[in-house]
């Protein structure tokens, strides 16, 4: 009797943003001579996953496939670029990361995975000082339709989101405290950088600037 094996999970990369604060396309915006998406292509990668393009303003279909919002939607945020994802996911299971969070370590990322697969959550996330991380994240694609419900309101908080959509699954949104994961030696970031500082958002040329000295002084 031949074995059915599951369907490698989706890991998508969100780079719909308007980017108004950086003043040019984030993704493509250099951090140590390499662009923000190629960086995000390559965390997913070291995660084991192979990578997917959501929402993306520009044509970087050279670094990986690339999904477009539904042109209703792609001004409605990080939300569209996950509803537009999900129905794309082909596994019961799908991975986000932003394009602008290029210190995260992947150990993270395949540890969300590797619980939400264990656990059957809705949501895995993780959390620094008591403070919820929206991304990464591990979504189940049947929240879909309740999140789609949410883009389609006024009420388009992510975060908020991803509870509302467990809640209608009366499943957890699983928040992992990422000192907790540390201690147990579940992750560890390569650059040897504290948690916070895994959640720099590159929003502006000042944060990229810190990301330059950060990666500089781990070269050092």
């Amino acid at each position: 009797m031949s074995q059915v094996h599951p369907l490698p999970p989706s890991a998508f990369i969100l780079a719909g943003g308007q980017s108004t604060r950086m003043g040019l396309d984030k993704a493509l915006t250099l951090l140590a001579g390499v662009p923000l998406i190629e960086h995000a292509c390559n965390l997913l990668r070291s995660a084991g996953l192979e990578p997917r393009i959501a929402g993306a303003k520009s044509d970087l279909s050279a670094f990986a496939p690339t999904l477009l919002d539904d042109p209703t939607e792609s001004s409605l945020g990080p939300l569209s670029g996950i509803c537009s994802a999900l129905r794309n996911a082909s596994a019961q299971f799908a991975v986000f990361v932003p394009v602008d969070l290029p210190l995260l370590p992947a150990s993270l990322i395949a540890w969300l995975l590797h619980h939400a697969t264990v656990t059957q959550c809705a949501v895995a996330v993780s959390s620094v000082a008591g403070f919820i991380q929206t991304f990464p994240a591990v979504l189940d694609t049947a929240v879909l339709p309740s999140l789609q419900s949410n883009l389609n309101s006024n009420d388009r908080n992510t975060l908020r989101a991803f509870h509302t959509a467990a809640d209608h699954l009366s499943r957890p949104v699983s928040v992992l405290p990422i000192e907790l994961l540390l201690q147990a030696g579940k992750v560890s970031s390569p650059l040897d950088l504290p948690p916070d500082l895994w959640f720099l958002n590159i929003n502006t040329p000042q944060d990229l600037s810190r990301a330059e000295r950060l990666l500089t002084r781990r070269h050092l």
